[in-house]
């Protein structure tokens, strides 16, 4: 049987969502082991002067448990 649980996590890029999400998992991984899965629950950018200047993502990361 496993057993696992749910960590909420915001990341950030300059580059794209894709490397907000990317960033997020490897920060992540530090700190928590058994990783299993991510569901980005939120997408918004930051803007000046009429450009993007930011992108940022609130995701939530399953991990499992040690037995």
């Amino acid at each position: 049987m496993s057993v696992a649980t749910v960590t909420e996590i915001s990341a950030t890029s300059t580059k794209s969502f894709d490397d907000a999400v990317k960033q997020g998992i490897a920060r992540a991984d530090k700190t928590l082991r058994n990783i299993r899965g991510a569901w980005v629950k939120e997408s918004k950018v930051s803007v000046e002067n009429g450009e993007v200047t930011e992108y940022k993502v609130n995701m939530q990361v399953t991990f499992e448990l040690d037995t």
